[in-house]
């Protein structure tokens, strides 16, 4: 992909920009939407009989890392549900499709594809403006609009002693855009851990009571809105959607909110933290085992992780710094000088050889910034330690895949993914190539148990990467592994393909299963990225079963028969068998 647009060169010179200042200014650039008032007659032209009452614009769209991009699209923020049902109803009359956008914190093509232009009739509705009610309902549920942001939605129930088991590290995410894609945290039960009611740790879509989407009427020969309760058929269809759906409101299910101590370490070998099964000494396991809350992050060509452990701490221990805000550590939140400077370098053209050194600095930096900040042990209110990414962190490209297995088969899960990799990884140094110059996230969490909504007959998401396999009803736990790289990096799509493929061929249904994540990278080519014909279109869907893609796939399609909730990425990814003569299930 050609990422110069995002990456210019860095020049000498007394009127240079600086390397750490172009990597802030391009964050910045990547998280605000341009927005540029409508000419009136010229929307009257492009748009006839657009809803008089919703105001329009011109916006640029940029996802996480600017990779996929579109200058001057249309875009509206309706005001309320009522708004946008009625922009959806001229968009079906109109030939438009409309896409859902939150804060643009993704990667994958689920909003718009590359190559969308102003010229395509898609029309942005922004859900963050007004989309945003929060109102307590009986017990410890929340009625939230789905623009709203993980950090409002988790300040608001921590004013009523509320909290959730866990939750994605960036607080800027919409709650809509976290339910399209089966976002988690990571946390699975600690032994002898007696969870109160309101917790699951799965993913958020599986706290969901009730929802509230556009759907098609054929009764009525339009799109109306309409509430689906859990219990319903066709909301398991709708609670991981993908973007081919129009969600304006959720109901969600909380617990009481936990304090958790949040303990930072580096000095624990990652021979040792992700060695075999039955090893011994201080595995990701013996961690799980004692806390059940893991999250490792190994940078590349490094060999100490940076492990964080967070475990439910009613009392504040003895030199845990208590902390009353969320984004403690500073050192992440922006470009260190050590880290831009090499990162210049590289995107620079001085050379991807540097990696190393990279990785080298990142450690370095995290070492040095735990100590500095007070960091390392941290203690407060769950929203305080969870939420800790800030939109000014260093943009990276990322892969994703969750790995389904029992609790038993988690270390080895980690050990055989990272002995591959690091394999892999010096393979590719050996000839002079670096495609990997950030780190390999691990995070744990358990699957989508309905019984954890509380309510009698809850459905499980369908097309969510957590959803229990009927097949394997031993396994009960998802093993979240990430491979960070910076855009542009080359080799990192060759790479990142060996390996998918290795995911794909060590665990595809034997001990565990690989699944898609699908705000990451996946479906890799020797240079490109959602693009292998086999994977998405016979691999993916066949780790869910043909019985449970098909009947999400029918269901959205039936919900949304004339797809004005889709791009050309879905319509390739969510289709029914049958439509393709080469489609094989396992």
């Amino acid at each position: 992909m050609d990422t110069s647009a995002n990456f210019p060169s860095v020049h000498g010179g007394s009127g240079a920009v600086s390397r750490r200042g172009l990597l802030r200014g391009a964050a910045a650039f990547a998280a605000v939407p341009v927005l540029l008032a409508a000419d009136p007659a010229v929307a009257a032209a492009e748009l006839p009989g657009f809803p008089a009452e919703v105001t329009l614009y011109r916006s640029a769209y940029r996802n996480w890392v600017g990779e996929i991009t579109a200058d001057g699209l249309w875009a509206c923020a309706p005001t309320g549900p009522e708004q946008v049902l009625a922009v959806v109803n001229w968009a079906w009359r109109g030939g438009w499709r409309v896409r859902a956008r939150g804060s643009s914190h993704g990667w994958s093509p689920l909003t718009i594809t590359e190559g969308t232009t102003a010229r395509t009739r898609t029309l942005l509705i922004d859900t963050t403006p007004h989309l945003t009610g929060l109102a307590l309902e009986s017990g410890s549920a929340v009625r939230a609009g789905t623009g709203v942001t993980l950090e409002a939605l988790l300040t608001f129930l921590e004013g009523h002693g509320l909290g959730l088991t866990a939750t994605p590290a960036p607080g800027d995410l919409t709650l809509g855009g976290a339910l399209a894609i089966d976002a988690h945290g990571t946390a699975v039960p600690a032994d002898g851990e007696r969870p109160p009611p309101g917790s699951t740790y799965g993913s958020l879509s599986n706290r969901v009571l009730e929802l509230t989407a556009v759907v098609w009427d054929a009764d009525r020969g339009a799109y109306v809105l309409r509430t689906f309760r859990r219990e319903e058929a066709d909301c398991a269809a709708l609670l991981t959607h993908l973007g081919r759906a129009f969600v304006t409101e959720v109901v969600l299910r909380a617990g009481p909110d936990s304090d958790l101590r949040c303990v930072s370490r580096t000095d624990i070998p990652a021979r040792e933290l992700f060695a075999a099964p039955g090893s011994g000494g201080r595995t990701l396991e013996s961690f799980l085992r004692r806390s059940g809350r893991v999250e490792a992050i190994w940078f590349a060509f490094t060999e100490f992780p940076w492990l964080k452990e967070w475990s439910v701490t009613p009392v504040r221990p003895a030199g845990s710094r208590h902390v009353t805000s969320p984004y403690n550590y500073p050192f992440s939140d922006s470009v260190p000088t050590l880290v831009a400077d090499l990162v210049g370098r590289l995107v620079a053209g001085a050379g991807w050889y540097l990696a190393p050194e990279l990785g080298t600095a990142q450690l370095t930096v995290a070492r040095l910034g735990l100590a500095a900040t007070g960091s390392a042990d941290l203690w407060g209110p769950s929203k305080n330690t969870l939420l800790y990414l800030r939109p000014t962190t260093l943009r990276v490209t990322a892969n994703g895949y969750a790995v389904l297995t029992s609790r038993t088969g988690v270390q080895r899960v980690v050990h055989e993914f990272t002995r591959h990799y690091r394999e892999l990884l010096a393979a590719y140094a050996a000839r002079g190539r670096f495609p990997v110059n950030g780190s390999v996230e691990i995070r744990v969490t358990g699957l989508d148990d309905p019984a954890d909504s509380g309510v009698p007959g809850a459905r499980i998401p369908l097309l969510s990467a957590l959803r229990p396999s009927a097949e394997h009803p031993e396994w009960d736990t998802a093993v979240w592994l990430d491979v960070l790289t910076l855009p542009g990096t080359p080799y990192a799509e060759a790479f990142l393909r060996e390996l998918e493929r290795f995911l794909l061929g060590a665990y595809d249904g034997g001990y565990a299963l690989a699944r898609a994540e699908w705000s990451k990278g996946w479906a890799y080519t020797d240079g490109s990225v959602w693009s292998d014909p086999e994977v998405l279109g016979t691999v993916v869907p066949g780790t869910f079963g043909r019985q449970v893609w098909t009947r999400a796939v029918t269901t959205l399609d039936r919900l949304d028969p004339h797809r004005v909730f889709g791009n050309a990425f879905l319509d390739r990814l969510l289709r029914r068998p049958g439509l393709e003569a080469d489609w094989a299930w396992k």
